[in-house]
């Protein structure tokens, strides 16, 4: 595979921050422009995020001495020196539908980990083992956008990327009804301890759009290319319930779930056990080996102890019993700000660059 060039956009934020660790040395990409706000432009990245460097790893020194551009007045001129953007800034919807749309039209493809543009019909939203054909509605895009290279592709909600992994393998038995509950870590709102101390012994039962997002985003996910948009699934019938918890990364989530079909406990852990995707196939450099993970012990998977595995690029499953109200229970857990959002944006960014979406 041949390098791209690549720019972050949002660079200063914390996934931002995680981008930069990620595509540090990464064997495909390599990072040459960082943009972010104006009060940010002009300072190097370095300058630009001082004592807000969240990662317990340090800044890359490749990219620490990058001067920081404009992210919404440099576009021609960031667009000009990189083959495709990750974009992941903090502005209001309506402006990030409108950056984006503008590096697209300035024949720059955008990998976005933002969620404005994930309602958009002909935007792919992709989890790479799960529903990796949808990049095909990009050149329905491109004709709408009236575009040769550019478009938007989006990665889905972090919240869902616990459950919706282990969900998928099970769709053969006909799923029915779910109920997830999500206990989200801090780092999901862009927060450490230091950040927000209130959050030390606390449980917050509210995040702003997150139930939302999680039971309308797997339709899309599950959902099927008509013509020129992705129609939405109409099943299975999802109900979530989203908390944040004192935790600085990874996010549980307790799931529930009927079946038409009631499977076997036997044949449940055998389709988690054999599930492998495109990204598996393709050898990508950031996918998993084995995505699905599970764990016969009953205390696992723990946060602390298991958010990492795969490089954070797996998803852990445990305790599946049978349940009095629903045919099943199960418990999940994935790295927010690796699998849930910078880790599977450039997961999805392989998968494009392996198919071509950003030659020249």
């Amino acid at each position: 595979m041949k390098t791209f060039n690549v720019g972050i956009i949002g660079a200063t934020g914390m996934v931002g921050q995680r981008f930069a660790l990620l595509l540090d040395k990464h064997p495909w990409f390599n990072v040459v422009a960082v943009a972010a706000s104006s009060r940010s432009a002009g300072k190097t990245l370095k300058e630009a995020i001082g004592s807000r460097w969240a990662m317990q790893e340090p800044l890359p020194e490749s990219m620490a001495e990058l001067v920081v551009m404009d992210a919404s007045a440099d576009v021609d001129k960031i667009a000009s020196m990189v083959d495709f953007v990750f974009c992941a800034v903090d502005m209001k919807k309506d402006e990030i539908k409108a950056l984006e749309e503008k590096y697209a039209k300035a024949e720059c493809p955008v990998v976005s980990n933002n969620s404005a543009n994930r309602g958009t019909e002909d935007v792919p939203m992709v989890v790479p083992e799960i529903n990796p054909e949808h990049i095909e509605i990009i050149n329905a895009q491109r004709k709408r956008l009236g575009t040769k290279r550019g478009f938007i592709a989006v990665k889905s909600n972090c919240s869902l990327q616990s459950y919706v992994p282990a969900l998928h393998p099970l769709k053969k038995f006909g799923i029915k009804n779910v109920l997830a509950c999500t206990y989200q870590a801090i780092s999901g709102a862009g927060k450490t301890f230091e950040t927000w101390p209130e959050m030390v012994d606390n449980v917050i039962p509210f995040i702003g759009g997150e139930e939302e997002k999680s039971e309308l985003e797997p339709l899309k996910i599950w959902g099927e290319i008509k013509g020129d948009v992705i129609e939405n699934a109409t099943s299975p019938c999802i109900t979530t319930q989203c908390l944040r918890v004192a935790v600085s990364d990874g996010h549980t989530a307790a799931v529930f779930v009927s079946f038409d079909k009631k499977p076997s406990k036997e044949e449940i852990l055998k389709a988690w056990k054999e599930f492998s995707g495109v990204p598996q196939e393709l050898e990508l450099p950031s996918a998993p080996k084995q995505f699905l993970h599970y764990f016969e012990e009953e205390n696992r998977p723990q946060a602390k102890l298991d958010r990492m595995i795969e490089n954070g690029m797996a998803v852990s499953i445990g305790r599946l019993r049978e349940d009095k109200q629903f045919d099943y229970k199960f418990v999940c857990l994935s790295h927010n700000t690796l699998r849930g959002a910078a880790g599977g944006a450039v997961l999805m960014a392989e998968l494009l660059a392996a198919k071509g979406y950003f030659d020249r």
